[in-house]
């Protein structure tokens, strides 16, 4: 015979669905756990340090460290070197889109059209020995004469030379054949040809299609403070926006950077407006660069420090009437 109590106990154990219940189970406290029930993690050296607001701190160092990165970046310039005075270049190049002006401008001439953009660099086409001649040439000319800035021109085609602030004419005063010799004359002749020879060759165009334009000049740089506009030479600039006539603009350095002078290095810009990459081209004695005129070609001349640069200017228009002769024999 079942007893009461027995039966009593199985009715409950039915009544529940058939299921029977558990009994629940006791948690016993763990130092390790959280009051959620959840492991809390332990530091070798401590808790870490926290203050009120702590989030939104680290939010506001994070921003603030993300505009200074945008700002030194956006301000900064990158530089890569097209011509190491270090190094000796038979021809070296970089070709750039021809600007819409420039094309505008030039589709006019016939023959004078180039085939590409761009700047050319060469230490082949002037020797030493002529560059030496011409760097002589510049420095006893300017020795009568020359500006109280730091930028000294002499024209060999008007005779026009600085002079304080001022320009004289060394040819009215002395008359050009006692200020270039017959041997200066004929090498400045061979050197302007050659590097005619060279841009029509570079550019794809024709020889006769390119005409000495003014001006054309030997140039004296220094680390002088300047006096009048025409010192300060470092200025962002476009050669055919400052002088119209330009197609082709050459330039042939007479003595070297960092050897003769620091700074003066040649640097040519992306963008005139907000440049974001300098291409620099380090001077050196003899060597010539080349380069389309227009607006492709922006650039300046980083200020000398120390010492004296030279070079000469040689300018080519395609537009024969802006043409002039070279000095006579």
């Amino acid at each position: 015979m079942t007893s009461p109590s027995k039966v009593t106990k199985r009715r409950k154990e039915k009544s529940n669905n058939g299921v029977a219940e558990k009994p629940e189970k006791q948690t016993v406290p763990d130092d390790n756990k959280n009051g959620k029930g959840k492991e809390t993690k332990k530091f070798k050296y401590g808790p870490l340090p926290s203050f009120p607001s702590q989030r939104v701190w680290s939010r506001g160092i994070i921003i603030i460290g993300v505009v200074i990165y945008i700002f030194y970046f956006s301000k900064s310039t990158k530089e890569s070197v097209l011509a190491k005075q270090s190094e000796t270049y038979i021809r070296r190049s970089q070709v750039v889109e021809c600007s819409t002006e420039f094309l505008e401008d030039i589709k006019q001439y016939k023959g004078c059209i180039p085939e590409k953009c761009g700047r050319y660099v060469s230490d082949k086409i002037v020797t030493v020995q002529e560059a030496d001649i011409l760097k002589k040439l510049a420095i006893r000319v300017m020795a009568d004469g020359g500006s109280s800035g730091g930028a000294s021109i002499m024209d060999l085609h008007t005779g026009a030379l600085s002079y304080k602030d001022t320009f004289i004419n060394v040819y009215a005063q002395s008359g050009e054949n006692k200020v270039l010799t017959a041997e200066e004359k004929k090498i400045y002749q061979l050197v302007r040809k050659k590097i005619q020879t060279s841009i029509a060759e570079s550019f794809g165009i024709e020889f006769n299609s390119l005409h000495l334009t003014y001006p054309t000049f030997f140039s004296r740089l220094t680390g002088v403070e300047p006096k009048t506009r025409h010192d300060e030479y470092w200025h962002e600039h476009i050669d055919k926006r400052t002088y119209e006539s330009f197609h082709y603009t050459s330039l042939l350095y007479l003595n070297d950077y960092e050897k003769d002078y620091k700074g003066g290095r040649f640097i040519f810009l992306d963008n005139i407006e907000k440049p974001t990459k300098n291409v620099t081209v380090e001077p050196k004695k003899g060597r010539v660069l080349m380069f389309t005129s227009g607006h492709e070609n922006p650039h300046y001349v980083e200020r000398v420090t120390e010492g004296q640069r030279f070079a000469i200017t040689v300018s080519f228009t395609c537009d024969s009437t802006k043409a002039i002769a070279d000095p006579k024999m």
